[in-house]
């Protein structure tokens, strides 16, 4: 009984943090608008594992096409260090409070992976930095796109970041020796503003479907209610030639692949878990999820990332020169099209086309029979300062509709 009782209070404390949380989300209304800043800054973190040995290659490329706004500073590049898993641990806190601050004085961040502990590892159970951030600076929505030009395939996925399977996490509880519970939150203003960018993006990138993903005819109350704010806002953009149709989780994984199906999704929408989930597939459909990158998206900051994580094996092995950088790479390249350097995002963007789906001169392998990330980024960057890239990614793409 006393197990119980203590169970019942934990719960009664959650449950008071989550409806305040969900009033914070209904009082913040207004978006920051980059453009109107004299001076945007940059932090770099490195993260752990691989994340130094890749994140440093993305610097290099955002560092050169930065160049002038640098010198110009209209643009700071700012390193944060601290998002090791040594240094979160000392501190026992997902991101300590001095990392923290360094972070909120940045208009935007590109982070590398960083290690989070799983049951059984040396490392005590601190939570994610990931989902830490992204509660802390109320990044609510993930923004991964994927292409795959030979496949006729562009997806965009908005996967929602705070709630979900991920939000509490960490605070999860045995109410016995026998019986262990976590939890899944979904409210209706999370719901709602994940679900109207993804709807919003269609609009205003002629769109015509959105497909919202999740398991509402087993888990009935969260994915229903995620399931019911869709309909609702679906409603709202019929008027412009959007459809939304609802797929559950475990068939989605399926269809991804499916080669008669797999071309037709344009948007997808859905909870933490799932989005985690599907975004892995969609990047190893894509080339690997080293191809792939993330953007973390809320009304005050931005954060963008890689989509996997710190593989420490590769490090243990002396293998993290080798890791692929094009996740980051793909990264910067969203975090300047998300600041307004559209131009410079394009050619980035176009460079890691070129080489990681068409010409392929150099191969990433993660061993020493391929391309360190050094030589590979070497190789985009050529792209990148070519007078005939434009000319030559339009030659590569034109016979492809993405």
């Amino acid at each position: 009984m006393d197990n119980l009782e203590t169970s019942v209070e934990k719960f009664k404390a959650l449950m008071s943090q989550q409806l305040e949380r969900v009033n914070q989300i209904k009082r913040d209304s207004e978006w920051v608008d980059l453009s109107e800043k004299e001076s945007i800054v940059i932090g770099v973190c490195w993260g752990d594992g691989i994340g130094e040995s890749i994140s440093n290659q993305a610097q290099r490329v955002m560092e050169y096409v930065l160049g002038d706004a640098i010198q110009q500073r209209k643009v700071e590049i700012r390193i944060i260090d601290g998002l090791t898993i040594e240094n979160r641990v000392q501190h026992n806190k997902a991101i300590p409070d001095d990392v923290l601050a360094e972070l909120r004085a940045c208009d935007v961040i590109l982070k590398g992976p960083t290690t989070t502990p799983q049951q059984g590892d040396p490392w005590p159970n601190i939570e994610s930095a990931n989902v830490a951030m992204r509660k802390e600076l109320d990044l609510f929505a993930c923004v991964r796109p994927v292409s795959v030009p030979e496949k006729n395939i562009s997806w965009c996925f908005f996967r929602e970041n705070t709630e979900g399977a991920y939000a509490l996490g960490s605070q999860g509880f045995n109410v016995s020796d026998d019986l262990s519970v976590d939890f899944k939150i979904i409210s209706e203003p999370g719901a709602e503003r994940i679900i109207r960018m993804a709807f919003e993006y269609a609009r205003k990138n002629n769109k015509t479907r959105v497909t919202v993903v999740t398991k509402s005819n087993v888990i009935k109350t969260t994915d229903g209610r995620f399931s019911d704010v869709a309909k609702r806002v679906a409603k709202e953009y019929e008027e412009f030639g959007i459809s939304c149709d609802e797929w559950y989780i475990d068939i989605m994984t399926a269809k991804l692949i499916d080669e008669a199906r797999a071309s037709e999704f344009q948007v997808m929408v859905l909870p933490n878990l799932y989005g985690d989930i599907l975004t892995d597939e969609a990047g190893q459909i894509q080339g690997g999820v080293g191809t792939a990158g993330s953007a973390n998206i809320g009304k005050r900051y931005a954060m963008f990332e890689a989509i996997h994580g710190s593989a420490p094996r590769m490090v243990k092995e002396g293998r993290a020169q080798y890791a692929d950088p094009c996740s980051m790479i793909k990264a910067a390249s969203m975090l300047l099209q998300h600041i307004g350097y559209v131009e410079d995002a394009q050619k980035i963007q176009m460079a890691l086309d070129i080489t990681t789906q068409y010409e392929k001169k150099f191969k990433i392998t993660g061993r020493d029979n391929g391309a360190s990330g050094e030589e590979f980024t070497n190789y985009v960057l050529d792209w990148v300062q070519s007078a005939n890239l434009v000319a030559e990614w339009e030659r590569y793409t034109k016979n492809y509709v993405v």
